[in-house]
């Protein structure tokens, strides 16, 4: 296995990676739960 090959791995590993980040952060099952969270600092104890 060339070093190039190793890279080439990593690459694609990565992408995938990024692109199942991207998915879970945009899909519709997290978002009440997201929206949630984003108003956290405003509510008073």
């Amino acid at each position: 296995m060339d070093v190039n090959d190793l890279r080439s791995v990593v690459t694609v590993v990565s992408l995938l990676t990024f692109v199942g980040i991207v998915a879970w952060a945009w899909s519709r099952r997290n978002q009440s739960a997201f929206d949630e969270a984003a108003q956290l600092p405003f509510k008073e104890d």
